[in-house]
Formats: structure tokens, C-alpha cells, sequence
């Protein structure tokens, strides 16, 4: 079940993006009166699920849901249309408009995409507001894995900067900072000393290679907030909203550290020290052969600090929802030059539609979908901006060389073009989703 939601989040996610991104390519057609022959949802090879006819426009929806277009007359594109290029320009065509409304046109749907973009924030930020957990709430610190503990951090380190400055927003956005804003120093406080932690230039090509982005977490105390089916603690008389502190004696009031400590007591019974409102209760419990006493921990942060919420009326949404989208694009362009820089090995870690519908939530959150469906919208305007042929910002380029020298390229070299864009576009497509399957099966 949760496989289909994730899957249902992503198509719907995609035909929305799809349809709005094709609709700024037709109607900038329509205003400069072009004709448009078809417009479809998703790619129809051999059939169309649905097609309908509306005056000299064909509008359908096709089978497979990796995309979507507008076929506009009098322009090459991936339909390769031969004949129709072989006639006389017509004065409703494409080719037959000056360069500035073919520029125009072409960049509709990428204009449209920004545009939805910022309305979604906007609407989500005046609809849900903005929750987030203030850096400085972290009382119990970090937990941190091995590739965080190799460059001197510490599970219980309290992060107060990045570079030197002090760092007061959303403790959930630091290690995105960290990897993307080229971070050379992260300042913390351990046992209420400060303490300076330099970041190896390797450090973030090495994340990405072993895809761990989340190499910090949030410590929190060990409550018990349920049991699943079997469950050694349940038997022996441990109840939910009991706080585990210890065992046999031995302090380990974090989750983080009763975890890893009690993986050493596999196939023994243990005494558990725990905290019943105010009694402190000692408890023997059995431990399974994989290290478990067959607990379910409380994970809702808000059960251990305040989280910060910023209300927003719609007229104080519109600044806050176009800010929030400036600094998407802006993270998205560095993450572009992560994968561009091939001293990171950031290529290796780009996937395909496994790892896009990966990022849905395995419940259906509106929330959740619509700000993903946002970030995936500016994602798709900058990828078909790139001056790549048969993308958007490959027939921009032809037409920036036609504005510039005040010469159409031969048709000819217009469609070279657009065959080797389509190559690369294919190969790039066959390249993240081989990364999907080896990142998914293989590792």
C-alpha cells in the first residue's frame, strides 16, 4: 500500500506539473496565433487512453507518464514532422513568427512553472503557515552517525553557527547548508565548552557518494510510546509513557545510546531503569537474538520542543511564498553544480523517477505534496531551461544565436540538433534510473 501511494503522489504530482508547463507553451502560442495540433498528458506511442478534438487542437492523454507536450506547427521538434517543413510556411506556423514571440513561446512553459511554484508557497504558507524547529531548542543535541563522528563531531554537541556565524533558524535545514553552501566550519557546544569542527574538503563528495545526507539527527530521551506484536518489555511490565533511563544500572537516558549499548546483551535479560511519573522502577526484560526489547520510542518532536510556527494571511504570504521560492531555485542551481563538479561524484547519486517518488510520504499529507510538488516544478523549469537540444533551453539558444546575428540557423542543423538532444536527453534518462536500480537493489 505504501508503494502505491507514493506512486499515486508522484503521477499526480507529474501530470499537474506536466499540464501547467504545457499550457504556458499554448497559450503563448495562442496569443501570437499559432496553431497548436495536439496537446496531451503524458506520451501516447501507438494509442492514447482519451483524445478529443476542440477546434484545430487535438487535447488527449497518453499512456505512458514520463511526460507530456504541445505540438506546435511550422516548428521542429521531437516529432520530427519532415513534411510539414518540406511546405511553404504558413502565417499561423511557428517559423513563420518573428524571433522574439518564438522566444516568447518557448520559454512559456518554463515562465509557468516558476510561477506555479511560487503560488504553491504562497497558498501553503497562507494555508498551513510555517512550523520549524529553532536551532537552539536542541537541549539534548545531535546524534550523529560514522561519517559525522569522523570529522570530530559528538553525539550531545549543541550546533550554534556554520563559518562562525550564529545559526538561529530551522535545525532541519543545517546539514542541506552544510552540503550546499560549501560550509568550512561548524561551530558547536560540548560539555558548555565551544568547540570548532573544520569540514574536510572531501567531506561532502563522500556524503554523496554514500548517499548520507542525514548524517546528523536530533537526540531525544527514550519514551515508550508503543509495542508491536511481540514485545519482551510489554511482558515485563513496562507501559507506555515510561521514560527508559538505564541499563543494569548503567545511565543511558537517550534513545541514540540505549540502542546502539543494548545490541551487547543479545539473548540476555537485563535489568531496564525506567521513570513512572515520579518513581524510578527497576524492571528485568529479555533481549532478543537481534538486540531488541520490542519497544516503539515517542519520535513526534513536538512531545520534546517547541516548535516555532509563523502565521501568515494571504497578504503576508505573497512576499514570504516568492522569498521561499527564490531560495529553491537558489538551492537547486547548487545542487546542479554538485552534479556538474565531477570532483564530488555527485553524477552518481542523480536518480530517476524510483528516487523522485521515493521523496513522497508513505501517507497521503497534503502538506507534504504540495510543497514537494512545488520544489519539483522549479526543478523542472531549470533542467528544461539547460541549452541542451530538445529541451526548451536548446531551442532558446537557437533562437538568442537568430536575435544576436540576425540569421535563422538552416533548418537542417535544427534538426541534427534536435536528434543528438534527444540522444542525450535519453541517455541522461537511462543513466539516473540506472542509479535508481543500483541505489535501490544494489546496496
Amino acid at each position: 500500500m505504501e508503494i502505491v501511494t507514493k506512486a499515486a503522489q508522484l503521477i499526480l504530482s507529474l501530470a499537474i506539473l506536466i499540464i501547467f508547463h504545457e499550457f504556458g507553451h499554448y497559450i503563448a502560442a495562442r496569443i501570437f496565433k499559432v496553431r497548436v495540433e495536439r496537446f496531451f498528458l503524458f506520451f501516447d506511442p501507438w494509442f492514447s487512453l482519451f483524445k478529443i478534438k476542440r477546434g484545430e487542437t487535438t487535447y488527449g492523454i497518453g499512456w505512458i507518464p514520463l511526460g507530456g507536450y504541445v505540438k506546435i506547427a511550422g516548428m521542429i521538434d521531437e516529432s520530427l514532422d519532415r513534411d510539414q517543413m518540406k511546405k511553404p510556411p504558413q502565417p499561423w506556423e511557428f517559423r513563420s513568427k518573428p524571433a522574439w514571440q518564438r522566444l516568447i513561446i518557448m520559454v512559456g512553459g518554463v515562465v509557468v512553472n516558476i510561477i506555479l511554484a511560487f503560488a504553491i508557497y504562497i497558498a501553503v504558507l497562507a494555508a498551513w503557515g510555517e512550523q520549524y524547529l529553532p536551532a537552539e531548542e536542541l537541549k539534548y543535541g545531535i546524534v550523529t552517525t560514522p561519517r559525522a563522528e569522523a570529522i570530530g563531531l559528538q553525539s550531545g554537541d549543541r550546533i550554534t553557527g556554520l563559518d562562525g556565524q550564529q545559526y538561529t533558524g530551522d535545525f532541519r535545514e543545517i546539514p542541506v547548508k552544510i552540503v550546499l553552501d560549501n560550509v568550512q566550519t561548524i561551530n558547536v557546544i560540548r560539555n558548555s565548552e565551544p568547540v570548532d569542527i573544520h569540514v574536510p574538503g572531501d567531506f561532502v563528495s563522500t556524503l554523496l557518494q554514500e548517499r548520507e545526507l542525514g548524517f546528523i539527527g536530533i537526540r531525544i530521551p527514550f519514551i515508550v510510546y508503543g509495542f508491536p506484536g511481540e514485545s519482551p518489555a510489554r511482558e515485563a511490565g513496562i507501559m507506555k509513557g515510561d521514560r527508559i533511563i538505564s541499563i543494569n544500572d548503567e545511565h543511558f537516558p537517550y534513545f541514540d545510546e540505549f540502542r546502539d549499548a543494548i545490541q551487547q546483551y543479545k539473548n540476555q535479560t537485563v535489568n531496564i531503569g525506567l521513570v513512572r511519573k515520579n518513581d524510578t522502577l527497576s524492571l528485568p526484560v529479555g533481549v532478543s537474538e537481534e538486540g531488541f526489547i520490542g519497544v516503539i520510542p515517542v519520535q513526534q518532536l513536538d512531545e520534546f520542543f517547541t516548535l516555532k510556527t509563523k502565521d501568515y494571511n494571504l497578504i503576508q504570504a505573497i512576499p514570504a511564498g516568492i522569498s521561499k521560492g527564490y531560495t529553491s531555485i537558489g538551492n537547486y542551481l547548487k545542487q546542479l553544480r554538485l552534479v556538474f563538479t565531477p570532483k564530488t561524484k555527485a553524477y552518481e547519486s542523480v536518480g530517476g523517477f524510483l528516487m523522485i517518488g521515493s521523496i513522497f510520504p508513505s501517507t497521503w499529507n497534503w502538506l507534504a505534496f504540495w510543497e514537494l510538488t512545488a520544489f519539483l516544478s522549479i526543478m523542472l523549469a531549470i533542467i528544461n531551461i539547460l541549452p541542451i537540444p530538445a529541451l526548451d533551453g536548446g531551442h532558446v539558444l537557437f533562437l538568442f544565436y537568430e536575435l544576436i546575428s540576425g540569421r535563422k540557423p538552416n533548418e537542417k542543423v535544427l534538426e541534427y540538433a534536435q536528434i543528438a538532444g534527444m540522444i542525450i536527453i535519453l541517455s541522461l534518462v537511462i543513466l539516473v534510473n540506472a542509479n535508481d536500480v543500483r541505489n535501490f537493489f544494489f546496496r
